[in-house]
Parts: structure tokens; C-alpha cells; sequence
């Protein structure tokens, strides 16, 4: 049974590495699509969580995606796994292109098969962000709802490093969290 696993998350981390252009934040829904959606293996609110996670760490998102979710259905051999698939298709077609690039950088055909590929990208965020503020807004947690617009506008209207931002909210889930277990009399 673990052996079936393994496989379907090595050929999913494969497949979804493969065919996922436009960094890494596209990877989240690739990955919630496949996990949650398809498969089933993970809840919506938990993927939320390891994207979460995911985005925090430092490295590339894709890699960082693959071995939460990894982790989280197989362990260290799930890890290694996710990774191998995350790794393998990015490291094969950026060494063919790397031995190609100076006949690719002036092929007009090439330029504008990535223009497309950059609109279709930017969809594809613009997705990300539209069901991950969605699943925030759902919660109906006004503190919730409160920082994302705060970290919003802490990015896009102040320019505060991302870093930061991250940070600082992640404090202050910490400190949110010990407050109302203190109040339940949970010893934190």
C-alpha cells in the first residue's frame, strides 16, 4: 500500500513540476488541485497550512511545496521522493535550454511562445491568490481577515520586505495562540 503512495506522489510531484511555468506560487494550486481535489489525501485547511509553511521556509516554493506535502503522506521517504519529482524536470529542461540559449534568445518564435506563457502564468497567480483569500475570507475570522489586508497593504502600498511581513504575522499568530490557550487554561 505505502509502495502506491510513494509511486503516485513521485509521478504527481513529477508530473505537476513539469508542467508548472511561472514560479513557484503557481505550484500551490497545482498542488491543492492534486492533493486535495483529486486524490484526497490532504483536507483544504491543512494544504492551506503546509502552503503556508511552504512560503515561509526559505528555497523555492515548488521544492519547499513538495516536501511538506511529502513529508506529510510519506515521511522521509516521501520527502526524498517529492523532491526527486519537484528537482527533475527543472534540472532536465533547464540544462537542455542552457546548451541552446544563444540560438533561443533572438528566435522570435521562442519570444513569443513566452509572452504567452507569461499571460498564462499571470492568470494562474491571480487564481492562487483569489482561492487562498477566498478560503481566509470564508473562515469569517475578522483577525484573520485583518492581517491579510494588513500584510496586503503593508506590500503593495509601503513596499515592506516580504520577510517581515512574515515575520511579524507569524509572531503574532504565536502570540494569539498562547493568549487563548492561557484563557482555556491549556498549558502552553
Amino acid at each position: 500500500m505505502k509502495k502506491n503512495v510513494y509511486f503516485k506522489l513521485f509521478i504527481s510531484t513529477l508530473y505537476l513540476s513539469a508542467f508548472t511555468f511561472g514560479g513557484g506560487y503557481v505550484i500551490i494550486t497545482l498542488l491543492k488541485s492534486k492533493f486535495v481535489d483529486e486524490l484526497h489525501w490532504i483536507d483544504e485547511e491543512e494544504m492551506l497550512d503546509l502552503a503556508a509553511i511552504a512560503q515561509s521556509a526559505p528555497g523555492p516554493i515548488a521544492i519547499n511545496g513538495a516536501i511538506v506535502v511529502g513529508f506529510k503522506l510519506g515521511g522521509i521517504p516521501g520527502v526524498l521522493l517529492s523532491i526527486l519529482g519537484a528537482v527533475l524536470p527543472p534540472f532536465i529542461i533547464l540544462t537542455t535550454i542552457s546548451f541552446f540559449y544563444e540560438s533561443f534568445k533572438q528566435n522570435i518564435y521562442i519570444q513569443a511562445v513566452l509572452k504567452g506563457m507569461q499571460a498564462g502564468v499571470a492568470a494562474v497567480i491571480v487564481s492562487v491568490v483569489y482561492d487562498m483569500g477566498n478560503d481566509v475570507v470564508k473562515t469569517k475570522n475578522l483577525v484573520l481577515i485583518g492581517i491579510m489586508i494588513l500584510a496586503f497593504v503593508a506590500n503593495y502600498v509601503f513596499g515592506l520586505n516580504v520577510v517581515y511581513i512574515i515575520i511579524t504575522v507569524g509572531l503574532f499568530g504565536v502570540v494569539r495562540t498562547i493568549i487563548r490557550e492561557k484563557k482555556r487554561g491549556i498549558q502552553v
